[in-house]
C-alpha cells in the first residue's frame, strides 16, 4: 500500500489489521444438517443457517467495517461448507461503483445512497432498487501519536483548525487550555486523512459541520477529503498506520484499527461534564438515538452528531450493507441472505464489542432482520 503526502515523506503502511481468532465461532456438523442440494443449512455449534447457500459470493466497500467483515466471512464460511464470501475492502465510494455496475452482490458503505445513487441501482436491480440495511455501528476515533502525551482532550473547533491546517502546532493555545497541566510540546501537527473516497471522511466531515458549523463550512456530504494541507493515506489502514508511524501524528480511522495497533485516542469535550473517550459502549449510546429516515425496506439513518449526553460519543458512523430489494441475482441471492441473516442476527452482532465496534441497537437490528428475508 502506498502512502502520499504533499511534504513528500513517504511512509510504509501496515497490511491488513488481523483481529483475534478468539472470538470466531468453531462449526461443526454433519451430513445429517444438509438441505437437498448438499448444502448444510446448520451447524452443532452455531445458529448460522447455511440453506441454499452455495459458491461465491463477491462484495467490496467500506473499509471501516473490514475487521467485522473480517469475523463474520470466517464465521460464516466455517458454518457453510463450500461457500465463499470475498469483501473488497476499498472504501465506501469504490464499493457503491461496483454494485451499480452490477459487479459484486452487495456493498457495504458508511453513508446511506444519494437519490441519483438509488437512481443508477434500479438499471442492476431489475425492477427495485438499492436499499440501505444498517449492520454495524462504531465511534470514529481520532487517533495520535504524541510522545511523552498519555492524555490527550480536544473539541469540535480544535479538530476543525487542526484539520483544516489552521492550528500547527501541539502547544496551540487552543489545545493548552484544552488540557490544563498538560505538558505539551512545540512540534508540528502532521495530519493525516484519506485519499480514497470514504464514508469515514463523510461522517467526520457530517460532525464537524454539525458540531464546528464556524470552523468548517466543506460540504458534509463529500466522500472525498475536502480540506487544504494535511498529508494522504489509502484506507483506514493506511491512514493508522501513518499515524503510528509518526510522533506528531494525528488522523481519523475506526476504533478496532487503533485498537489492533494500540494508538492513542483523543477524548472529546462535547459540552457535557466529563470529556468522552471514543469506546462502544459510548459510540451505542449516540446510535441508540438514531432514527430511520428511509422509506419501505430502506431503513437509511438520522444521526446526532451534536449530542451532549453524559458519556455519548459524538464521531460516530454506521456501515451499510446495499443490496438490492428486487432484482437480486437468481445464483447469489440464496447466500445473500443467508449471510446478510448472519450478520444481523443476534449472534452475529455479539462478536462486534470486542472487536472495537458497536452492535445495532436493538430496534434498528430487528428491523433488518424482517427485511432481509424479503430480498428477492
Amino acid at each position: 500500500m502506498k502512502l502520499h503526502r504533499k511534504t513528500g515523506l513517504r511512509a510504509t503502511a501496515l497490511g491488513a489489521l488481523v483481529v483475534s481468532g478468539a472470538l470466531v465461532l468453531t462449526a461443526c456438523g454433519s451430513d445429517d444438517n444438509a438441505s437437498p442440494d448438499g448444502t448444510k443449512k446448520t451447524t452443532a455449534a452455531s445458529n448460522i443457517a447455511c440453506e441454499g447457500a452455495k459458491g461465491q459470493l463477491l462484495a467490496a466497500g467500506s473499509t471501516a467495517q473490514k475487521n467485522a467483515m473480517d469475523l463474520w466471512v470466517k464465521n460464516f464460511q466455517a458454518a457453510c461448507e463450500g461457500v465463499e464470501v470475498n469483501y473488497q475492502a476499498i472504501g465506501s465510494g469504490g464499493g457503491i461503483t461496483k454494485f451499480n455496475q452490477g459487479q459484486v452482490a452487495f456493498a457495504g458503505s458508511d453513508s446511506a445512497l444519494k437519490e441519483e445513487e438509488v437512481t443508477e441501482s434500479q438499471k442492476i436491480c431489475k425492477g427495485g432498487k438499492g436499499i440501505n440495511l444498517p449492520m454495524v455501528g462504531g465511534p470514529v476515533a481520532i487517533g495520535y501519536k504524541l510522545d511523552g502525551v498519555d492524555g490527550l482532550v480536544l473539541d469540535a473547533a480544535t479538530l476543525a483548525k487542526i484539520f483544516n491546517s489552521k492550528i500547527t502546532k501541539w502547544n496551540d493555545p487552543a489545545i493548552a487550555k484544552l488540557n490544563p497541566g498538560v505538558k505539551l510540546p512545540d512540534l508540528a501537527i502532521q495530519a493525516f486523512h484519506r485519499s480514497d473516497e470514504s464514508g469515514t471522511t463523510q461522517n467526520l466531515g457530517k460532525y464537524l459541520s454539525e458540531a464546528a458549523a464556524a470552523e468548517w463550512k466543506h460540504d458534509p456530504k463529500t466522500k472525498s477529503w475536502p480540506a487544504p494541507g494535511g498529508q494522504a493515506a489509502n484506507g483506514s489502514s493506511g491512514v493508522a498506520a501513518a499515524v503510528k508511524d509518526t510522533n506528531g501524528a494525528i488522523g481519523y480511522f475506526e476504533l478496532s484499527y487503533a485498537t489492533a495497533s494500540s494508538i492513542s485516542t483523543v477524548k472529546l469535550n462535547t459540552g457535557a461534564a466529563q470529556p468522552v473517550e471514543a469506546t462502544p459502549e459510548n459510540a451505542s449510546k449516540a446510535i441508540a438515538a438514531a432514527k430511520v429516515k428511509g422509506t419501505g425496506s430502506d431503513l437509511a439513518l438520522s444521526l446526532d452528531y451534536k449530542t451532549k449526553a453524559e458519556g455519548a460519543y459524538p464521531i460516530i458512523l454506521v456501515t451499510y450493507e446495499i443490496a438490492c430489494d428486487k432484482g437480486n441475482k437468481a445464483d447469489t441471492l440464496p447466500t445473500l441472505k443467508a449471510f446478510l441473516t448472519y450478520t444481523a442476527s443476534e449472534e452475529g452482532q455479539k462478536v462486534l464489542s470486542d472487536a472495537g465496534y458497536a452492535p445495532l441497537p436493538a430496534e434498528i437490528a430487528t428491523k433488518v432482520r424482517q427485511i432481509v428475508p424479503t430480498l428477492s
